[in-house]
């Protein structure tokens, strides 16, 4: 009998030749075997997709954090929302201001650096900005050691020039390129309302979330300028700047093998005492708020990866369908294969190398699409993307196990066909 000799005799155990047949047949039914694939190719392309977005995004904001600093302690005052609530948290508190910050000197061990800081938004700019204007950040040098700042041309001013309030500044990239262009800022002047300041530097490129983190507003953190704390208090100070805090945040840089948050407890108290619970700001702790990131990220990636395999559930439930349907239609064949001496584990095999085949190509393609797909909505969306060896090697990991659980079933169904009814379907 023809047919016959296409199978395997009981003495052949012989691997290539299912594996030969496995791909004849579904290379017989080509549509079938693409429409039964495209489930664990959507499934596996939306894992890696949704794993590299959260990647993508996780990262950004660790890296942000970490620039931040391991070993700072950032105090942001809280803005009110409205005139009537600032009143309202005035009379139990004066706002941020210097007693606080000579208190949390005199009281806080370990610190290496602090600087207080004073910020502006500029009404008035010359030369124009070719983007938004960039908001002024009066600093002590000091800022420069704690921010980690690194300057690409010029220097940071001195204690000096901002003990004297001298109008120098120091410009970020996105500052510098949008109010001179292609120009060397150097040397340069920049009017800021009625005053005017000297570009005596250029800061270097600096990371930015485009959400809030932790209490700190999202910013550009490359589109400000740098002035000496006392230049932005004297020069800069209007009647509007005068309802709000003296000065709206205090950076500290802790010496290395402090207790971080021994040190942002003890702020905490020392400004609720002085601030009288008023709420009105914010205590950010970077090394606190990496570890919380990361664990924020295992909890997020367990999470991307149970509503993705969703997908790939669906994906293995239609190779299923597929390949029960393929039973049926094999009956005969099957029973063919059976009266010539094929025992049960042969016809196993030969149905579980089919769901393999399918599901490894499946997962194949959908790697290749999900990586693809990942690159497209970061282009498009403008989105950080990450596409990680674990997430591929999951996401393949998944469909290939989904595929041959799936297709255990069928396969054990074909199994258990009697021969002789076997022989006599039509």
């Amino acid at each position: 009998m023809n047919i016959g000799r296409q199978f395997l005799s009981p003495a052949n155990t012989d691997f290539l030749p299912d594996l030969r047949m496995g791909v004849e047949n579904l290379r017989a039914h080509k549509l079938r075997s693409l429409l039964t694939m495209l489930g664990m190719i959507f499934g596996v392309a939306a894992v890696v997709a949704m794993l590299s977005i959260g990647a993508g995004a996780q990262q950004e904001v660790m890296a942000f954090i970490e620039q931040l600093g391991v070993r700072n302690l950032i105090v942001e005052a809280r803005e009110a929302p409205d005139s009537q609530a600032l009143q309202k948290i005035r009379k139990l508190s004066a706002g941020l201001n210097f007693k606080d910050y000579r208190v949390i000197q005199a009281n806080v061990e370990g610190i290496s650096a602090t600087t207080a800081r004073k910020r502006f938004t500029p009404s008035k700019l010359l030369p124009r900005p070719q983007t938004d204007p960039p908001m002024v950040y009066g600093v002590s040098p000091s800022y420069a050691t704690i921010a980690n700042l690194a300057l690409v041309s010029g220097r940071f001013f001195d204690e000096r020039e901002t003990a004297g309030a001298a109008p120098v500044t120091v410009l970020g990239e996105a500052a510098a390129a949008s109010l001179f262009g292609a120009d060397d800022p150097i040397g340069q002047y920049v009017k800021v309302n009625e005053q005017w300041f000297q570009v005596i530097g250029v800061a270097g490129p600096q990371l930015t979330v485009q959400s809030d983190v932790a209490g700190l507003p999202a910013q550009d953190r490359n589109n400000l300028m740098y002035v000496p704390l006392y230049s932005a208090i004297f020069r800069l100070e209007d009647g509007q700047s005068q309802q709000k805090d003296e000065i709206d945040g205090i950076y500290l840089q802790m010496r290395p093998g402090s207790d971080i948050p021994a040190a942002a407890a003890l702020l905490r108290g020392l400004l609720n005492v002085s601030h009288r619970q008023a709420g009105d700001f914010t205590i950010v702790s970077p090394a606190e708020l990496l570890a919380e990131q990361r664990r924020t990220q295992r909890v997020f990636e367990m999470v991307m990866v149970a509503i993705a395999s969703i997908s790939l559930l669906v994906g293995g439930i239609g190779i299923m369908n597929i390949m029960l349907a393929s039973v049926m239609e094999r009956t005969r064949e099957i029973g063919v294969r059976r009266a010539i001496g094929a025992k049960r584990r042969d016809v196993i095999r030969q149905f579980l190398i089919e769901t393999t085949i399918i599901s490894l190509a499946g997962g194949v393609a959908g790697v290749i699409v999900g990586v693809a797909l990942s690159r497209a909505i970061g282009y498009l969306a403008g989105w950080s993307t990450i596409v990680t060896t674990t997430s591929i090697v999951l996401a393949f990991l998944v469909s290939v196990t989904i595929g041959l659980v799936f297709g255990l079933y069928p396969a054990a169904r074909a199994a258990s066909l009697d021969p002789v009814k076997a022989l006599h379907y039509e």
